[in-house]
């Protein structure tokens, strides 16, 4: 079982809260702002109604069902899967900043990619041959500028833009619509995986919420708000995909349209956010030359190793840990430091993929 590190001794509290109905991210914040989530678990009823919180609220915090809570930590003990709480420092900074920002990112993969400048590309679920390619060669040659690329997992020109990602041994970030214990749609399994491996997958819902209308509005948000800007490659006129485009300029994001025949339903989308401001791209070098701000972050991204993220301490315990099994006691004998430091070092060693955990309680090192 991964060991979860100090920071997270009280998150049970935090999944209880976000699991209270009616509890949206402004009233999350709020309730968050003069006392934590354990402090409002704790507290009587009296002491909630003092604060200020709604009968409704005080009644499902004291009668709170944490059956569902040991769910979401028998999922977060699993490997690669991890939850960032608004206050965490890998949380991106970007989707702080826009109107309702989840207050926690479940995570499977490396949570580090987030750090990057992303660019979101979004489409039709059934987009023509010609849209399926621009799509692909995009997410191809952005990421290998060094942009991370963004989108859903939904069918058409998401799953393409992930493929043009992975392709190219760039990272992609999918953002879910579902808790991450699933992946809808099913079809994409395979390639939710290979996102896994070597990107990240994150939704603000948790384990257990499946697959309904109402989320993937929310869904949307995210995307736009990761990113510096959003791509739309083909979206008919009522296009869930123009929804996101304008969500990305209400966060003031840049936002990038592929024009199209005028006589073609996939275009009219595109075409129309041209005419309300979007900028007419024809190649991903257009994209590249308007967020040129960022090639200095994405220069120093690129030309420092996986590895440079570890600090001295994390490194030398990285050396000690052998590709072949490995123990915690090993570990503290060879190292002179504390289990509980260890345990912690060890959990952010996982979370990059320096290490995995196995039976036994045991790691190897997998690079």
């Amino acid at each position: 079982m991964k060991i979860l590190n100090c920071e997270d001794v009280d998150i049970k509290y935090w999944l209880a809260l976000l699991r209270i109905e009616g509890i949206g991210c402004k009233t999350f914040a709020n309730l968050i702002e003069d006392h934590t989530p354990e402090e409002i678990f704790t507290a009587n009823p009296s002491e909630l109604s003092s604060w200020g919180i709604k009968k409704t609220f005080v009644e499902a915090i004291t009668n709170f069902d944490w059956l569902a809570v040991d769910y979401d930590l028998q999922w977060l003990a699993q490997p690669n899967n991890d939850v960032l709480k608004i206050t965490h420092s890998l949380y991106p900074d970007l989707l702080k900043e826009i109107y309702d920002p989840p207050p926690l990112l479940f995570v499977r993969g490396n949570s580090h990619v987030l750090a990057y400048p992303q660019i979101a590309i979004v489409g039709s679920r059934n987009p023509s041959a010609l849209g399926n390619k621009t799509a692909f060669d995009f997410a191809f040659a952005l990421s290998q500028y060094g942009f991370a690329i963004t989108s859903g997992l939904a069918l058409g020109i998401d799953a393409t833009a992930h493929q043009g990602t992975l392709s190219a041994s760039g990272f992609t970030i999918a953002v879910a619509g579902t808790g991450l214990d699933r992946v809808y749609p099913s079809s994409n399994r395979d390639l939710a995986l290979e996102i896994v491996n070597t990107g990240v997958m994150i939704s603000e819902f948790p384990p257990g919420t499946m697959a309904k209308g109402s989320n993937f509005p929310r869904r949307n948000r995210i995307i736009s708000g990761l990113c510096q800007g959003l791509l739309v490659v083909e979206a008919a006129q009522k296009s869930g995909s123009l929804i996101t485009a304008r969500m990305a300029l209400e966060q003031n994001r840049e936002v990038f349209a592929i024009p199209g025949s005028i006589y073609s339903p996939l275009s009219r989308g595109c075409n129309a956010m041209i005419r309300e401001g979007a900028k007419l791209v024809e190649s991903p070098q257009d994209i590249i030359d308007e967020l040129s701000q960022y090639k200095q972050r994405i220069s120093f991204l690129k030309s420092e190793p996986q590895q440079s993220l570890l600090d001295l301490e994390q490194q030398t315990l990285l050396n000690l840990v052998m590709f072949s099994p490995t123990s915690i006691d090993d570990l503290v004998e060879s190292s002179s430091q504390s289990v509980e430091s260890i345990a912690a070092q060890l959990f952010l060693l996982e979370l990059q993929g320096h290490i995995e955990a196995i039976a036994g309680g045991c790691y190897i090192r997998v690079k």
